[in-house]
């Protein structure tokens, strides 16, 4: 499986509430770990057992090599584009509320830089984009479409790369706040659209007009950081094995419910490990 996008380090605070505007809070554990929507995805698929591979850009700054063996300690290889890089890698200062798990995440992304790249396809079963490095997202998918290989998008929110890249695209799965212009997502050529919509039922349709939804799994949230990332990791596992579009998502809410069950940003890996392996 291949995964490519972004990959920031994070800074996470678990607290007894959010602090308001100029108030100090005292945090009640501190966790430091790669993150980002492709990179979280790549350490869910490789907990599932899937042979995980991220593309993105890390660098030589000290920070870097954090990431980097987060990511190695979790099964994932790493494909760094600009490993001679200086600069830091992106951060993401997080704050989570101890009693329910909300988050609130202050990081700077990508930073619009250009990448283009010749892919090797011929053993990945499934491909996920995040769209956060344009110029990578456009290779990767044309690369993968020559090969028959199914391409999966993380649609967070709408981003302009995204005129040139829905058309390649087999599932778009949007979060409840992502909006595209006209027209829509069918139209444009995605076959199926699946759309999240936090604890409430994931919605699905397809481009010959079925439909349908799947409840979510009520669970006590403890964290919520990256849960939406772990589901479209599931859901690229899922559509690697070939699964229907109802047992897609489902499998893909069960992984996101359990880790909402973990306080942290890995201790949820083992809870998943290897589940449904085929």
């Amino acid at each position: 499986m291949l995964l490519a996008g972004l990959c920031t380090v994070d800074v996470v605070q678990r607290v007894a509430e959010l602090p308001a505007p100029g108030e100090k809070v005292q945090s009640l554990r501190v966790d430091v770990a790669a993150g980002g929507p492709a990179t979280n995805a790549a350490v869910t698929a490789a907990a599932l057992g899937a042979e995980a591979t991220l593309l993105t850009v890390l660098g030589a700054h000290p920070l870097a090599a954090l990431a980097r063996a987060d990511l190695e300690t979790h099964g994932v290889r790493v494909v760094d584009l600009d490993p001679s890089r200086a600069d830091p890698p992106p951060v993401s200062a997080v704050a989570v509320r101890d009693r329910d798990g909300e988050r609130t995440v202050v990081s700077r992304n990508a930073g619009g830089r250009h990448f283009h790249v010749k892919v090797p396809l011929l053993t990945a079963d499934v491909v996920l984009l995040d769209g956060h490095y344009p110029d990578l997202a456009l290779d990767v998918a044309r690369q993968a479409k020559a090969a028959g290989v199914p391409v999966v998008l993380d649609a967070g929110s709408w981003k302009p790369v995204l005129d040139e890249l829905l058309p390649l695209v087999d599932v778009a799965a949007c979060s409840a706040h992502f909006r595209a212009p006209e027209p829509g997502l069918h139209q444009r050529g995605v076959p199926m659209v699946i759309t999240t919509a936090g604890p409430g039922p994931v919605r699905w349709s397809t481009a010959d007009g079925r439909s349908g939804e799947v409840p979510v799994p009520s669970v006590e949230a403890r964290d919520t950081l990256g849960a939406g990332d772990v589901w479209h990791g599931a859901l690229a596992v899922a559509v690697a094995r070939k699964l229907t579009v109802t047992d897609r998502v489902r499998f893909a809410n069960e992984v996101a419910a359990e880790r909402v069950r973990h306080v942290g940003p890995r201790s949820w890996t083992t809870a998943i490990a290897g589940r449904n392996r085929t």
